[in-house]
């Protein structure tokens, strides 16, 4: 029961974690009909501008969270202005292979400037302890403060999208650029931005999540291939589809971490028929070291069933 109540309240906060990064990987692919290899790298500088205002600058880390992600937005906007847009024009070929070779110039980028080494990006005092137990289990005061940031971030990106005129034309075109285009609307201009937010929403979980998973250059790769496999779960261009899909490997990776019980455990009701298998060594190791590979089995399992994802549509 502990590990049932630990486990879903970190699955829920990793979770929507993941969610705030695929949903501006997701505005992109449907703003520009590609899929931004280099969005991972804007989570990882994110979390090294935020260490950078709030240590190494010592402006405190409330002005490394609001700087983090304006930085991410900025860079991102410079890499559609001048790098996407001049390729794109060429086929989709293109921004894949110049978003793909971006990630692995930034990633050696912030090798040189901070060093391969881990940095000290710590969770701030102010946040730093218990906000209540349960089950005899403390629960970070800081995580909950993630957890509840992510919620506020997302609902005021519900609400933008939703509720405002800029949101409508957004809305609009994804599905009907030329239309928004012959109405006036300023349509480079338009996808540039919803880049820029993108690139802003991962660098806002990079800042939330960095001192929480370790600030390292390889926080890229490693988060990069789960990212993409929640997208491509939840149905390539579908926000409700990453939604679902992050949550949904965010709490049973995180389950299957926080266990301790074995394959041999579930295999016992089994009784004799796999008694000999039960015994066996690899059968004794706890489901936790299989953890990494939650997200492949969801993916497989997932598109087995529906191609097209969770939520994806038929074109």
């Amino acid at each position: 029961m502990q590990s049932l109540a630990l486990g879903l309240f970190n699955g829920v906060s990793y979770g929507m974690l993941l969610f705030l990064m695929a949903a501006g990987l997701t505005l992109v692919f449907s703003m520009l009909g590609i899929l931004n290899f280099a969005h991972p790298a804007f989570y990882m500088f994110g979390a090294y501008f935020a260490y950078t205002f709030a240590q190494l600058l010592g402006l405190g880390y409330w002005w490394g969270l609001v700087a983090a992600p304006l930085c991410c937005a900025l860079l991102g906007a410079i890499v559609e202005r001048w790098l996407v847009r001049r390729v794109i024009r060429f086929g989709l070929l293109g921004p894949l292979l110049l978003t793909f070779g971006l990630e692995i110039v930034f990633v050696e980028a912030v090798s040189l400037l901070w060093g391969k080494q881990p940095v000290a990006y710590a969770v701030p005092k102010s946040l730093d302890f218990p906000l209540f137990s349960l089950y005899g289990i403390d629960y970070s005061a800081y995580r909950a403060f993630t957890l509840a940031m992510t919620l506020a971030v997302l609902a005021g990106l519900f609400l933008l999208l939703k509720r405002t005129r800029i949101g409508t034309t957004v809305r609009a075109s994804l599905s009907h650029p030329e239309i928004v285009n012959a109405l006036g609307h300023n349509l480079p201009q338009l996808r540039t931005n919803v880049f820029a937010l993108g690139a802003a929403l991962a660098g806002l979980a990079g800042a939330l999540s960095g001192n929480l998973i370790g600030t390292d250059p390889g926080m890229a790769n490693q988060l990069g291939t789960i990212l993409m496999i929640v997208i491509v779960v939840g149905g390539l261009g579908s926000l409700a589809g990453a939604f679902v899909s992050s949550l949904l490997i965010g709490v049973l990776q995180t389950l299957v971490v926080s266990t301790q019980i074995s394959w041999a455990d579930l295999l016992a009701p089994l009784g004799s028929v796999l008694h000999g298998m039960a015994g066996s060594d690899s059968l004794s190791q706890p489901l936790s070291r299989f953890a990494p590979l939650v997200p492949f089995a969801i993916v497989i399992v997932v598109l087995a069933i529906r191609p097209r994802g969770l939520m994806g549509q038929r074109h």
